[in-house]
């Protein structure tokens, strides 16, 4: 057995010397040690040496075994150094080469846009809160003072999933799911995209984004509401912007107003941005109307607010001088290059 188990490893030990590559070696460590080899079989007739010899056999085994498995290490480590240095010696870097040069993106306008107004809001106290675009008819509608029969549901024909369910048309649809919560004082603003029915063209699209605002709390006036858009004004577009409150309607408000800001191009005189009024209409905003907290469990006689919703878009347009709503959407490089 012992002259057997001599025989082997010469065996093995001279195919290992006549390996020339990785693949050759693994060759061998199947065809000597696999469960198929030499040594293999030779541990499969241990049931028919005496048992008094079979300790002793099993020590040469593996002890062949691992002479074999030190020889086949031992020559794949130098096969695999010499591989690596010839790659190396292949594979030379000039490092006098110029650097291919990177294509770094960066963010889009309407979220640079975005940042600048959340940054703003922050800086006044503000909570930023994300509600779902799949929505209830209710919390779209119902809860916002707009009943079935109401016209204002046509000035926003939206894409209807059932009778029930909806894309949003306004980021307002989070305003009264934080108001049904009930943990007042509210100060927060509601940034997202919404859904209309519209044509797209260059003012227009049916998926674009708002950021709407709401604050409820105890003694809130209409001079809260100036007063906060004044400062978002001033920050957004200059210290020296003015703003203007028109009357208007919408039914989640009462009083209503849109706000005009002086034109930060011109400052007011008069010119091709501002089309010669000298004014930019900006946003709609008013005071909560009462029957809206009243449908969120806020008693109307102890609280009050006010909210009001701008166009993302919108600001884009104005921030960055853009005259067409497309070139946003569009992901042509050259434009967004640009910012």
């Amino acid at each position: 057995m012992k002259e057997k188990l001599e025989q082997i490893k010469e065996e093995a030990l001279a195919q290992i010397r006549a390996s020339k590559t990785p693949e050759q070696l693994n060759e061998v460590r199947v065809s000597q040690l696999g469960k198929k080899g030499a040594l293999t079989e030779i541990l499969k007739g241990m049931k028919d040496v005496a048992p008094e010899d079979r300790p002793r056999i099993g020590a040469l085994v593996n002890e062949t075994r691992s002479e074999i498995e030190k020889v086949l290490e031992e020559a794949r480590s130098r096969m695999e150094a010499h591989i690596r240095d010839a790659r190396l010696a292949k594979e030379t870097i000039d490092v006098t080469l110029p650097a291919e040069n990177m294509n770094v993106g960066h963010v889009h306008p309407n979220m640079r846009a975005l940042k600048e107004v959340e940054d703003i809001f922050i800086g006044m106290g503000y909570e930023v809160v994300e509600g779902p675009e799949v929505e209830r008819d209710y919390y779209n509608f119902e809860a916002l003072n707009i009943p079935a029969d109401h016209p204002a549901k046509d000035e926003q024909d939206t894409f209807y999933i059932n009778g029930d369910i909806l894309l949003r048309t306004q980021t307002s649809s989070t305003q009264v799911h934080e108001m049904e919560k009930g943990k007042l004082p509210i100060r927060m603003i509601a940034p997202g995209r919404v859904f209309r029915s519209d044509e797209v063209d260059a003012t227009h699209s049916p998926s674009f984004h708002q950021v709407e605002g709401l604050v409820i709390d105890k003694h809130i006036t209409f001079a809260d509401l100036k007063g906060t858009l004044s400062v978002f004004a001033k920050e957004l577009f200059g210290e020296d912007t003015r703003v203007k409150f028109r009357p208007h309607h919408f039914p989640f408000t009462e009083p209503s107003a849109e706000v005009d800001v002086s034109c930060f191009k011109c400052g007011g005189k008069g010119c091709r941005f501002c089309k010669g009024e000298g004014w930019i209409e900006i946003l709609g905003c008013g005071m909560v109307h009462p029957h809206v907290l009243e449908m969120s469990n806020i008693d109307p006689n102890e609280y009050s607010g006010f909210a009001f919703g701008v166009g993302l878009e919108r600001i884009a347009l104005l921030k960055y001088e853009i005259d067409d709503m497309r070139l946003l959407y569009e992901n042509d490089i050259r434009f967004l290059k640009q910012f």
